[in-house]
C-alpha cells in the first residue's frame, strides 16, 4: 500500500521572526502543537543537530516518548527559511516507528507561507500499514492541519492556544451530546416504542384521535433524527445553537400545555430543556469563529 506523505500549507499573516519563534522555542511550539504534549531541548553541542525529546499523552495514563533532532536549517537573507527534522521512537506500542520531514517559511509581501510535508514508518507489519492509511494517517493529518490554524490565529489575532483548543473541544462535546439527545428521544420514546406519554401530550395539545397522535408521534421522531444528524456533519453549528435557544423555551411551553403535572414531576421536562437551553447558549457563544483544519491546504 503506497503511502502519500502529509503536508499542510496555510498563509500567516505575521512576521518571519514571531513565526520562526514560536514553531522553533519548545514551550511555545507543544502550546500550540496537538502532535505533542512536551518538548525538550538536549544540550546542544556545537557543529552538531539540535537534538531533542518529545512525549505524546494517548490517554488513560499512556504517552508516547520519542526522540528528534534538527538535520538541518537554512536561512536565506530576506528569503525563506526551513527546518528538517529528522524524529522517531523505541517504543513498541507506537504506530510511528521514524520519520522525516521538513518546515518552510516563505515571506510573501505582507504574509508567510507556512508549509509542512513529512512521512514515517510504521510498526505491526501490514496491519499496522492498514490502520495507519485507514484511520491514523487522515487523523494525523487533520490534527496537524487544525495546529496549523491554532498558531495562525494566535498570532494574527492574539488568542492562546489552550483557549482555542477549550472552545474548540468544549464545543464538540456539547455537540456530540446534541446529536445523542436528539436521535435518541426521536429514536426511542417515539419510533421504537411510541410511548403512551408521548402520544397523550401530543393528543392534548391538538384536538384529534388517539391513532393520528400516534402517527404524528412517529413523524415528529423521525424529524428528531434528521435534526440530531446535523449535529456530526462538518459544519459551524452556531446556527443550530441559535435554533435551539428559540426551541427549547417553546418546547417546555408546549409540555405545560399539555400536561399542567409536568410542573412537578420528578423528572421534569421543564428542568431538562432549562439545561439544554443553557447548553445552546453557551454552544452558541464558544463556537464563534473557532479553529478549523479546512483553512489549510492539504495537497501541493
Amino acid at each position: 500500500m503506497k503511502r502519500k506523505p502529509i503536508y499542510v500549507e496555510i498563509l500567516v499573516r505575521s512576521d518571519m521572526e514571531k513565526l520562526w519563534s514560536a514553531t522553533q522555542t519548545p514551550d511555545l511550539h507543544s502550546s500550540w502543537d496537538l502532535r505533542f504534549s512536551s518538548i525538550t531541548y538536549l544540550p546542544k553541542k556545537e557543529n552538531e543537530p539540535q537534538h531533542f525529546l518529545y512525549k505524546t499523552n494517548i490517554g488513560f495514563g499512556q504517552s508516547i516518548q520519542g526522540w528528534g533532532k534538527s538535520v538541518g536549517t537554512f536561512h536565506a537573507e530576506d528569503g525563506p527559511r526551513t527546518s528538517s527534522l529528522h524524529f522517531g521512537t523505541d517504543q513498541k506500542i507506537s504506530l510511528i516507528k521514524e520519520g522525516k520531514g521538513y518546515w518552510k517559511y516563505i515571506q510573501k509581501q505582507d504574509a508567510l507561507t507556512f508549509l509542512t510535508q513529512y512521512d514515517y514508518k510504521v510498526n505491526f507489519g501490514r496491519l499496522g500499514a492498514f490502520f495507519d492509511a485507514i484511520i491514523f494517517r487522515p487523523l494525523i493529518g487533520w490534527a496537524t492541519a487544525l495546529s496549523f490554524d491554532v498558531l495562525k490565529r494566535w498570532l494574527e489575532k492574539g488568542e492562546a492556544p489552550a483557549s482555542q483548543y477549550l472552545r474548540f473541544f468544549s464545543t464538540w462535546l456539547i455537540t456530540f451530546l446534541f446529536f445523542f439527545i436528539w436521535t435518541y428521544h426521536g429514536a426511542v420514546p417515539k419510533v421504537l416504542f411510541n410511548h403512551p406519554d408521548e402520544v397523550s401530550m401530543t393528543k392534548n395539545l391538538l384536538p384529534i384521535s388517539m391513532n393520528q397522535a400516534s402517527s404524528i408521534v412517529s413523524a415528529v421522531g423521525i424529524a428528531e433524527i434528521l435534526f440530531g444528524l446535523l449535529w456530526i456533519l462538518p459544519f459551524n453549528k452556531r446556527r443550530l445553537f441559535g435554533l435551539q435557544i428559540i426551541v427549547f423555551p417553546l418546547l417546555s411551553l408546549s409540555a405545560v400545555l399539555a400536561e399542567p403535572a409536568n410542573l412537578i414531576h420528578p423528572f421534569s421536562p421543564i428542568t431538562f430543556n432549562a439545561a439544554l437551553f443553557i447548553l445552546s447558549i453557551i454552544g452558541f457563544f464558544q463556537s464563534r469563529d473557532l479553529p478549523t483544519a479546512g483553512s489549510c491546504k492539504r495537497k501541493r
